[in-house]
């Protein structure tokens, strides 16, 4: 009999989380999911082990806390997992001239430093084992600045390069990094940042279970930066090789966001 898998999942409860939750449950995974809300991660894991017949471990913490990540750091030495998924992310509906330091250093502590810390809390035992892997949620807008004011592609940015880099340092050892870079996709997230996608065609919306397949068919595939779908790898494409003065003309004007009284920069 073979012995089982364990994969710990940040931000299970909703979005791509739920839906990696979801297919690492139904592939046989022991879960570890770690999301906020102790109800809501206990609703989730009573769920998946109902349904597939695994085990399904809560570990609720606050990524954007120091506590919140050593809870987790200290999960991922203690016992290993075959699979870590730092999905958790966020975003903020502000330009960057409206932000605070509060709400940037929040975005950075989720978007940057969990993914970070996680990942070298995890590799050390993958790479002594010979086996294991790190898929870190990324996003097609860390490919470029399309988004004038939003420091969310900056971080994005930082994890695609993250993991491809890591990625290279520890596959001799038998372990993938991976950065999964998705385009929209129909989850909680706009909701939450308080983002009005009401002029978003139907056709670039992503399914998360979809995303979610094709990514994990490219870790297998051993890729080091997987973009799902033939649009959103054009778009990559075109946000990596178009000249930067072309995504800079059409990039939106958001200067009525910003007022007229702001300084232009």
């Amino acid at each position: 009999m073979s012995q089982s898998r364990t994969a710990l999942v940040t931000g299970a409860t909703a979005g791509i989380g739920a839906a990696f939750a979801r297919h690492l449950a139904r592939a046989g995974y022991d879960l570890v999911i770690v999301a906020r809300d102790r109800a809501r991660l206990e609703e989730t894991a009573h769920g998946l082990a109902n349904e597939f017949d695994v085990g399904a471990a809560v570990l609720p913490a606050d990524l954007t806390t120091e506590d919140g990540r050593a809870t987790v750091q200290e999960r991922l030495r203690d016992t290993p997992v075959d699979l870590l998924v730092n999905n958790a992310g966020m975003s903020l509906n502000t330009p960057f001239l409206r932000s605070t330091t509060e709400g940037e250093e929040r975005l950075l502590a989720l978007n940057v430093h969990a993914v970070m810390a996680l990942t070298l809390a995890a590799l050390p035992g993958m790479v002594e084992r010979r086996a294991g892997a790190v898929v870190n949620v990324s996003s097609v807008a860390g490919f470029g600045a399309g988004m004038p004011g939003s420091t969310y592609p900056a971080s994005k940015a930082w994890v695609t390069n993250f993991s491809e880099s890591v990625g290279l340092s520890v596959r001799p050892f038998g372990v993938r990094v991976m950065a999964l870079c998705p385009g929209y996709v129909r989850t909680e997230f706009h909701d939450r940042a308080g983002i009005n996608t009401s002029g978003t065609p139907d056709w670039l919306w992503l399914d998360a279970g979809s995303v979610v397949a094709d990514g994990m068919a490219d870790l297998r595939k051993g890729k080091y930066v997987s973009v799902p779908t033939w649009k959103y790898k054009v778009a990559a494409f075109g946000l990596k090789h178009i000249p930067r003065a072309i995504i800079h003309r059409v990039a939106p004007d958001v200067r009525g966001r910003i007022g007229r009284n702001d300084p232009q920069v």
